[in-house]
């Protein structure tokens, strides 16, 4: 997948009607994935019923398909490739149902060795299960999840209960995450003067790097930490930008990374957001967003202190 969207794909073509639910799949191209979904689960002898967004199990057990539509979306062999994408994650959804049974079968300091954390958004029907963490980035919940050889499990303040303090597990779960893997580093430029760097890989935690941003800076950057901050941006799980802050290129860094932040948010599994965000000293402040019907560019009033923090005005 190129960082700014799908390349090479041979799929029905933008004439074609579009889902109202799936904006980059045609109405088509959407009902089939939804009978796939219907049908993997029926052969695992669970009946659901079909939503434009979720299937829904005669338990009440919920799957949502955004993040399955964003994999069979961006899977470069096209269709073809989608019975076996969905049946892959239907089986792992399926095996989750009864909640993380690494909690169970694992001795307790294995389990601490694959916590990371993790961002996921901020949901409000999440918030009782999920909202346990630190507030860190504006729309986004951290949690703490197990990396294992075949999924990653999210656990919940339940699942923590009996797992040991919340502010040690949060602490050991950072120094597992220093050691995520980065697959991919890519610098991006243009000719407006606009430059920022881009982390990508297979990890689940890749943008949760951005809770050692200064670390990572330091690591890949060309550029050390300014007082005046770095710009971020995680428009999905398996992708992290950054741009250190110099009063020459804020500008038109910050518009390319909100059309980038926007871009990869918008047709990416894990989506998380497509906003751009200030680091400064620990905090991080959402600042911009990009218009997606024009190249307009959306400042919060943090942005527009940032600005003129920078630049002037």
């Amino acid at each position: 997948m190129g960082m700014f969207g799908r390349r090479g794909q041979r799929r029905d073509g933008v004439e074609q009607p579009r889902d109202r639910e799936f904006t980059y799949l045609s109405e088509a191209e959407a009902a089939r994935l939804r009978v796939l979904v219907r049908d993997a689960f029926a052969g695992r002898g669970i009946e659901v019923t079909v939503e434009s967004g979720r299937v829904t199990t005669g338990s009440g057990w919920r799957f949502g398909l955004t993040n399955l539509a964003a994999v069979c979306h961006n899977d470069r062999r096209g269709p073809r490739g989608w019975p076996a994408l969905v049946d892959q994650h239907v089986d792992r959804a399926v095996r989750s149902m009864d909640g993380p049974q690494a909690l169970k079968a694992l001795p307790h300091e294995q389990v601490l060795t694959r916590l990371h954390p993790r961002f996921i958004p901020g949901e409000p029907r999440l918030l009782k299960a999920f909202g346990y963490g630190p507030v860190s980035v504006p729309g986004l919940l951290e949690v703490l999840a197990l990396d294992l050889p075949e999924t990653v499990d999210m656990l919940t303040a339940d699942h923590l209960a009996d797992l040991g303090d919340l502010t040690a597990l949060r602490e050991r779960a950072l120094q597992n995450l220093r050691a995520v893997r980065v697959d991919r580093h890519e610098r991006v430029k243009d000719r407006s003067g606009a430059r920022f760097d881009v982390l990508m890989g297979d990890s689940y935690f890749v943008a949760s790097l951005a809770l050692v941003l200064d670390e990572v800076v330091r690591r890949y950057g060309k550029d050390a930490p300014t007082p005046d901050g770095i710009l971020v941006a995680l428009p999905h799980r398996h992708q992290l930008a950054f741009h250190v802050i110099r009063d020459s290129d804020l500008v038109p860094s910050l518009n390319l990374m909100a059309r980038f932040a926007a871009a990869g948010h918008e047709e990416s599994p894990g989506a998380l957001s497509p906003a751009v965000f200030w680091w400064h000293d620990g905090d991080f402040a959402q600042v911009a967003t990009a218009d997606g019907a024009s190249e307009y560019l959306k400042l919060t009033e943090e942005g527009v202190a940032l600005m003129a923090r920078v630049v002037g005005g």
